[in-house]
């Protein structure tokens, strides 16, 4: 289907501070012009006036357990550990395939919402997550984890989703230090040499775990797995909350991303992560929602404006974080971490991964600063549009994905029940 919106503001996040007055085309699954307003030859199928609203890349959430819903409320106001050990692991054994399906879409029902057109997944049953977000038309990178620490069908999984379909995509990934054994560490090593691929991971969430590997290794988790040749061809490190400055070097060294995932930290009391000093480095800082269960919205607003906040905060300075940086990275660094270089802006030739926000609405009005309104007082009410791959898949409210919320909504609530018995 051939697109145009026109009379928009646009920012492509090529310059994160320019705001362009014009129009976007798509063609098919690309951009095919940004601009200004001009004459085409082009046979639209349709033809959307923005009214001024304003187009942005769609927001990349870098790190993700999107079938978690299914634990949203569930166990709530516990420290990590507890919470995963005590909690969240007894019911992730109750878990059928049959199930994956269903909270995954109720997911990306609420990523789209937010105006979230990429997710980077980490989670069991991968194969089922893939089928859902082709079925939706979802944009989903897997962070893929060994199937019970068996190496054999993780390569297999691995080359699978490779080549599975243009909306997936995978990246080498572990779910920690602390769960996998020193074999299994290897043995993901030598993969991602065998590839020439980077390798992602939970690192340093909390104190705990960095005194326990300390304890257990003589070594940070950054250092004990960077010295067993994980990160060579680069990586990233989901949470990074208690990162030692030799950690940070190392990072920096490997040209590594961070992925910094607020709501969860605090609501966890893992702690506040110091962004500035990472971006500072020059370390690439991209932002993730985690769970629902540990969040328990999915919700890029809510994530951008702890960002900033909490760096304010933890640096004693009202401009640590300026709302150009938190923007790009929820939008292009965010897309660079999970290797989607062909959505990471809005530019002609790029995949049409884009959301329309709605300026007249009364939080984004008077119009002082554009994007200040939107990361300082946006929220999930302004997502107009969001579109991915040239699909339009939520606009003023309503879902074209191809399934009923209230029957995603019941099935999530008998499946539940299930669990629980």
């Amino acid at each position: 289907m051939n697109i145009r919106v026109y009379n928009a503001k646009i920012c492509t996040m090529e310059n994160a501070d320019e705001i362009i007055d014009g129009e976007i085309w798509i063609c098919g699954n690309k951009i095919k012009y940004v601009g200004e307003k001009k004459d085409s030859c082009f046979d639209f199928n349709r033809e959307i006036d923005a009214k001024g609203n304003l187009i942005l890349p769609g927001f990349k959430n870098a790190h993700a357990h999107s079938s978690m819903t299914f634990l949203r409320s569930f166990a709530d106001d516990l420290p990590l550990l507890d919470w995963l050990k005590n909690q969240v692991f007894p019911m992730e054994d109750k878990l059928k395939a049959e199930y994956i399906g269903t909270f995954t879409k109720l997911a990306i029902m609420e990523y789209l919402t937010s105006g979230i057109t990429a997710q980077f997944d980490m989670y069991m049953f991968p194969e089922e997550i893939a089928k859902a977000s082709i079925e939706c038309g979802f944009r989903t990178v897997f962070a893929l984890i060994p199937p019970k620490g068996d190496l054999k069908i993780y390569e297999e999984e691995y080359n699978h989703f490779k080549s599975l379909n243009e909306l997936i995509s995978v990246k080498l990934s572990f779910h920690a230090e602390y769960t996998s054994t020193k074999e299994l560490l290897k043995g993901i090593s030598s993969l991602a040499k065998k590839y020439e691929e980077p390798v992602f991971t939970h690192n340093s969430e909390t104190k705990r775990e960095v005194e326990e590997c300390i304890e257990r290794n003589g070594k940070t988790p950054t250092k004990y797995l960077d010295d067993m040749g994980l990160f060579e061809y680069g990586g990233g490190g989901y949470h990074m909350v208690h990162a030692t400055d030799e950690d940070l070097e190392i990072f920096k060294k490997r040209n590594m991303y961070i992925i910094t995932n607020p709501a969860s930290n605090l609501k966890l009391a893992s702690g506040i992560a110091n962004v500035s000093k990472m971006l500072r480095m020059g370390i690439p800082v991209a932002i993730g929602t985690d769970s629902a269960a540990s969040n328990n919205s999915l919700d890029m607003f809510k994530e951008m404006f702890l960002v900033t906040g909490l760096q304010k905060i933890l640096t004693d300075d009202a401009s640590a974080m300026s709302v150009e940086k938190v923007l790009e990275m929820a939008t292009s660094i965010g897309a660079r971490a999970m290797g989607l270089y062909e959505c990471d802006t809005l530019k002609e030739g790029k995949l049409a991964d884009l959301i329309m926000i709605d300026l007249n609405q009364p939080n984004m009005q008077p119009i002082n600063n554009i994007l200040k309104n939107v990361v300082y007082s946006g929220s999930k009410q302004n997502v107009k549009l969001t579109m991915i791959n040239g699909e339009i898949l939520y606009e003023d409210g309503k879902f074209n994905i191809g399934i009923d919320p209230l029957d995603i909504y019941k099935k999530a609530n008998e499946f539940v029940k299930e669990m629980k018995r």
